[in-house]
């Protein structure tokens, strides 16, 4: 092969490798759940890349991928109550990246790696924080442990709220889903103290409803006292004004058995007792209590 020859096939090769390098650079592909921003020699574009392969200038465009799944952090806070007690709650954060806040995040807080959500620690959390403080500011020791969805609600609402809004179109810069309150941390003097306090509260509902089981029986007794003393009035009055009711009452109160007569031991005394016969011994003499 001649030097010539050989030139030539070097030159076409050359050619072929850079045709190569630049077909290679000229394309990227945006992951499932990802946004793309297109920055190119450091300038970021207004418009987000969709998900997907596309085009840009090779060697001189990248493409930055910013997810929008929901995503979830934990974290600790600390923050004190009206009684001045220190409280570290332990909380999870759901959120989301809205499409229209991809491009303003990436240009305000994001780094140069991508999979480090950095507007997280930077924009996120702070509003966090600070929202937890206002919702606890207000209440108790005793009353966050006792009111935990109402603290978890207003830190929910007072974070979206410290959020704001984004540039464009208007939404919401950062969508927060939820804000979950897994665990509140107490020193163990004040977690002694709240345990001591509810367990008095304890008995005492179990004291009071005891004490108004008593009434409520007491006054049951004198109704019945009531009752009774009313009933024995109306006997009384129905005898006064009828004589022949008792007579009623005792048919009505007879077993059926015959009474045994017994007379007196003379003239004189010629007054009859009427004896049920149970009454009576074996013998058919009166039994007599000694």
């Amino acid at each position: 092969m001649t030097p010539q020859a050989l030139q030539k096939l070097i030159g076409i090769g050359l050619i072929v490798f850079v045709l190569v390098i630049f077909g290679s650079q000229s394309t990227y592909v945006v992951e499932p759940g990802h946004r793309g921003v297109r920055v190119t020699l450091g300038k970021a574009s207004d418009l987000f890349v969709s998900e997907g392969l596309t085009f840009k200038l090779p060697l001189v465009t990248e493409i930055h991928q910013v997810s929008v799944r929901q995503q979830t952090v934990s974290m600790e806070a600390e923050c004190y109550t009206s009684d001045l007690q220190q409280v570290v709650t332990e909380l999870r954060v759901l959120y989301s990246v809205p499409e229209a806040s991809v491009v303003e995040l990436w240009r305000s807080y994001q780094s140069d790696d991508s999979r480090i959500p950095t507007y997280f620690q930077s924009l996120i959390r702070p509003r966090v924080v600070e929202a937890l403080k206002e919702a606890a500011a207000t209440e108790s020791a005793e009353e966050i442990v006792q009111k935990r969805e109402i603290i978890k609600n207003r830190t929910l609402e007072n974070t979206r709220m410290k959020l704001g809004k984004s540039a464009e179109g208007g939404s919401d810069l950062i969508a927060i889903v939820d804000i979950a309150l897994q665990g509140i941390r107490l020193s163990a003097e004040l977690t002694a103290a709240i345990e001591q306090k509810m367990t008095q509260g304890q008995e005492a509902e179990k004291a009071k409803f005891f004490q108004q089981q008593t009434e409520i029986e007491a006054q049951t007794a004198v109704i019945k006292a009531q009752g009774d003393a009313e009933a024995i009035r109306i006997r009384g009055e129905a005898l006064r004004q009828n004589p022949a009711f008792i007579d009623l009452q005792i048919v009505e109160n007879w077993d059926g058995q015959s009474p045994v007569v017994v007379s007196g031991d003379s003239k004189e005394n010629a007054a009859q007792i009427m004896i049920p016969v149970d009454a009576l011994g074996q013998d058919g003499a009166v039994l007599r209590q000694r």
